[in-house]
């Protein structure tokens, strides 16, 4: 078997979705040079899409903050240098080819997923760490050593090896995501926690192809518009790093950071393919105030007095629909709290380098690990899209507007959720069931309905029209809910007309239904 194979310059490996929406594998040059002819990225799974992602982000910062876009080595000199080369590509509406295959070129030996020194984004240090057979590496049925699948979405040889594209793919995935089951080689090594994406509430931006989904997360300075401090990828150092376990300082540098290397990972394969992977714990570092991420939604933690407040990464909960967060994603109150992407949409419309009038397209992805991160439960994404002004000063008004209708929905959902509980306890029921499944199918139902409500939304639109939205959009939430609240009164049991005595309270279908009216008409008209 060779010992120097598959080189991700040339070989495909990179799945995308075509504009006659099929699927190609094409390589790492060709995704970025024909970027704009591709719709999107089409992994196996969104997750394997913010992992592909970020790594042909890497390479655009590594060409482009160094490189004139049209070839020749020119470093960028300032913000207004980078918001100006950024402008240029942009108008350009594609990638010019020479200067990004002549930096791929110049580091050809390190773009090889298997070779005598260094394999892409694998070590020979993870020899030592611990075995995990494909379906580990496979995010798609992705088990540990010893939990396994009963119902797996490959079988057979397909299940137990990759080919070299898949793996490839795999391996981004599997550095950003990995859970915490991978036991420590030496003793007394602090945890990594799991990969550095998994601890994210990952959002990025989505443009009509490729090349804009790329562009617009394509973020040339940092919050303060500074440049990002130089560094480098992980595919330029003289020796990648192989220390177990390591803490660093928060990267300030985004070809850094897009390429860190929260797991030390080796691949082992046989004359058929990739039958498994080594792994040890990477590097890793403190999440407080961790703002050189650019893709993550924020939480705003209160240290009650006893150190000073700080705002970390948040996770996406998998149960609450995108629009939920509005306030996370575009409040005007909190700057700091916003994402990167989207505060770089508005310095790219402040300094009208894009136009004002158009959808702003947000898409989010996350995984939810079980108890400590020790595995993987599920994967879930999802995405919104809204007017840009929403994000303007003009828009501020509406903006926080939008974030009253959420709360609003909140607030209806929880009394949906009441009428459940009271006709459980009508019933006779205690565990809550009826609550929780009311509350869910309400925010399942308005879904589509706030959806298309926050798209009309035009800041710019006369008054008398915005009104007509929202008395139209309240009208749409209340008639769902009375809907919903007349189905669940017409599956109670027969005795919940007359109802029963829990903790010193009589509780009834008529009681709880009344109540049910009154509060839903006092809240939405």
């Amino acid at each position: 078997m060779k010992e120097k194979e598959f080189c991700l310059l040339e070989e495909p490996w990179i799945r995308v979705l075509r504009q006659d929406c099929t699927v190609e594998e094409v390589s790492l040059v060709d995704a970025l040079v024909r970027a704009h002819t591709f719709r999107a990225l089409a992994g196996e799974l969104p997750t394997q899409d913010a992992a592909m992602l970020r790594m042909l982000l890497a390479v655009l910062y590594a060409v482009f903050a160094r490189t004139r876009e049209a070839g020749g080595a020119e470093p960028l000199a300032d913000a207004d240098d980078a918001l100006r080369r950024w402008q240029t590509l942009w108008e350009g509406g594609h990638f010019p080819e020479q200067p990004i295959r002549a930096y791929l070129e110049a580091y050809r030996e390190r773009f090889y997923l298997f070779h005598p020194e260094r394999p892409f984004w694998q070590v020979k240090a993870a020899e030592v760490g611990t075995y995990f057979k494909a379906a580990k590496l496979n995010g798609v049925i992705a088990e540990s050593g010893n939990k396994y699948r009963l119902f797996a979405g490959r079988a057979g040889e397909a299940k137990e090896v990759l080919t070299y594209a898949e793996a490839a793919r795999w391996l981004l995935h599997l550095n950003g995501y990995d859970d915490t089951s991978a036991k420590p080689k030496q003793k007394g090594l602090p945890s990594p926690g799991a990969g550095w994406l998994g601890k994210l509430g990952l959002v990025w931006a989505e443009g009509d192809n490729l090349f804009e989904t790329l562009m617009l997360n394509f973020v040339m300075v940092d919050d303060n518009e500074e440049l990002w401090d130089e560094n480098c990828p992980v595919w330029e150092l003289d020796a990648p790093p192989e220390q177990e376990r390591r803490e660093i300082a928060l990267p300030q540098s985004q070809m850094q950071l897009l390429t860190l290397q929260s797991r030390r990972l080796l691949l082992q394969r046989d004359a058929r393919g990739v039958t498994g992977v080594t792994l040890l714990g990477g590097d890793f570092f403190d999440r407080k105030n961790a703002f050189s991420e650019q893709m993550t939604v924020w939480a705003h933690i209160d240290a009650k007095g006893k150190a000073a407040d700080y705002w970390q990464p948040r996770r996406h909960d998998p149960q609450k629909q995108i629009w939920r967060e509005f306030a996370s994603i575009a409040s005007a109150e909190a700057p700091k709290g916003k994402p990167g992407v989207v505060r770089w949409r508005e310095l790219l419309e402040y300094n009208g380098m894009l136009q004002r009038n158009l959808l702003v397209r947000l898409r989010i992805a996350g995984v939810k690990y079980g108890d400590k991160d020790f595995f993987i439960k599920d994967i879930f994404s999802d995405s919104i899209q809204f007017h840009t002004a929403l994000l303007a000063e003009i828009g501020r008004e509406w903006n926080r507007r939008v974030q009253e209708e959420v709360a609003l929905a909140d607030r209806a959902a929880g009394i949906v959720a009441q009428l459940g509980r009271n006709l459980d306890s009508a019933n006779g029921h205690a565990n809550g069931a009826l609550a929780d499944f009311a509350k869910m199918q309400f925010y399942y139902r308005i879904d589509i309905p706030f959806r298309r409500f926050l798209e009309k939304i035009d800041p710019q639109a006369d008054y008398e029209g915005k009104a007509v939205w929202r008395e139209e959009w309240r009208e749409a939430e209340r008639r769902i809910a009375l809907a919903l609240g007349e189905e669940l009164i017409g599956e109670a049991l027969p005795t919940a007309f007359l109802g029963r005595e829990q903790d010193g309270r009589r509780y009834s279908l008529p009681e709880a239904y009344n109540q049910f009216q009154y509060q839903i008409k006092q809240l939405l008209g």
